[in-house]
């Protein structure tokens, strides 16, 4: 088995005690983002599996918008990544 080499962790252990792997990351072709993989990414950058400036350009992602989601999901919850919360939330 090949192992290619990346820089950082090949897994993290999160506090609810699940491991989290980089085969866990949506593809870096992800063009659709739901609520899931929105947390997916956030989480990955939050318990340092993923580098910040990793994630924004494997994702095409502006440093705003990752930092909208990071924000969304510190006040609210991973549900405020929702499309359909994102009303709700953006009035507060």
């Amino acid at each position: 088995m090949y192992l290619r080499k990346i820089d950082g962790p090949r897994s993290v252990k999160l506090p609810d005690g699940t491991m989290m792997t980089r085969a866990d990351l949506p593809v870096p072709e992800t063009r659709r983002w739901v609520a899931s993989r929105k947390a997916t990414v956030v989480k990955a950058v939050a318990y340092g599996l993923v580098a910040r400036e990793e994630a924004r350009e494997m994702y095409g992602l502006s440093d705003d918008e990752l930092g909208e989601w990071e924000t969304a999901v510190r006040d609210h919850g991973e549900v405020a990544l929702k499309a359909t919360a994102l009303q709700k939330y953006l009035q507060l």
